[in-house]
């Protein structure tokens, strides 16, 4: 599928004392660039989740946010550790015979010191698999709206693929009887301009200058271009520097035409052709 390089997902897992959340938000980029915001604790998380997202991410500015949001504890967790319980209670006796001027340990003081509830530690390495777990999911979900945001791009790249179809289907049968009715005026003032000159020598200045003036190949590699563009979109995948490439030369095709241009007609459908490539371009600068 034509994927968007816009696109954003996040999820969150509820793991043994906290959340886990991982967020995925992209932009355009002409080349993949990660950016991760990880906490120090799951760090050693960043290159296994790197090349996972690298597997289905081929282009763009991708900002990944991985956190672990403690919980309040629970009831169960509220068992006061009584060995450490009662060496508080010592050396706050030892300290107060030593030092009687020195305030005692409050409750809140013993409630807050380390260890005082038993091991309240989290086992960051056994997380990884949750984590990994939960990045899959969000990488689905942040696929499936790049995927979304891109059909609907395509959508609209082949609506101006279309319109610019219709120009040349127009402009096209118009080509020889132009060139004809130009070439007899030419024909005349030639004629007029050079007097004695025999007629084949006008000829030949005529031939020289319908040749440089007939626009036939240029609507045929328009035609050729477009229907690589539409061959390009339903191909699918990581498209957006191959179509940049084919504006690039739809745009030459048009800029050719309009500088062949004998009539005005033909010079308008350049100058359309021209403002209906540059929409495609703008839309394609969003493709992965």
């Amino acid at each position: 599928m034509t994927c968007s390089m816009t696109g954003y997902a996040v999820k969150t897992r509820d793991v043994e004392r906290g959340t886990l959340q991982f967020e995925i938000k992209s932009v355009n980029s002409r080349y993949l660039d990660f950016h991760f915001r990880i906490g120090e604790d799951l760090r050693a998380l960043e290159m296994p989740l790197r090349e996972l997202l690298a597997a289905r991410i081929a282009r763009g500015k991708v900002e990944c946010r991985l956190s672990l949001n403690a919980s309040a504890a629970g009831a169960d967790q509220f068992e006061i550790n009584s060995e450490l319980l009662a060496t508080l209670r010592a050396l706050n006796d030892r300290v107060g015979r030593v030092l009687p001027e020195a305030m005692p340990l409050s409750v809140s003081d013993v409630l807050r010191w380390p260890g005082i509830f038993g091991d309240q530690s989290i086992d960051h390495a056994a997380l990884g698999p949750q984590v990994l777990e939960l990045a899959r999911a969000t990488l689905a979900e942040f696929c499936a709206s790049r995927s979304r945001e891109g059909e609907k791009l395509a959508t609209m790249i082949v609506d101006r693929v279309n319109a610019m179809r219709d120009i040349v289907r127009r402009v096209a049968p118009r080509i020889p009887e132009a060139q004809a009715l130009y070439t007899d005026k030419l024909r005349q003032r030639l004629v007029e301009a050079l007097g004695g000159v025999n007629d084949e020598r006008v000829l030949q200045e005529i031939a020289v200058f319908a040749t440089r003036i007939d626009v036939a190949e240029e609507l045929t590699r328009l035609t050729t271009h477009l229907d690589e563009v539409e061959r390009v979109l339903r191909q699918g995948g990581a498209c957006g520097k191959r179509l940049d490439f084919l504006m690039q030369e739809l745009n030459r095709e048009a800029n050719t035409l309009g500088s062949k241009s004998a009539i005005t007609e033909v010079s308008q459908a350049s100058m359309d052709l021209k403002l209906l490539i540059e929409q495609m371009r703008e839309q394609i600068q969003n493709l992965e």
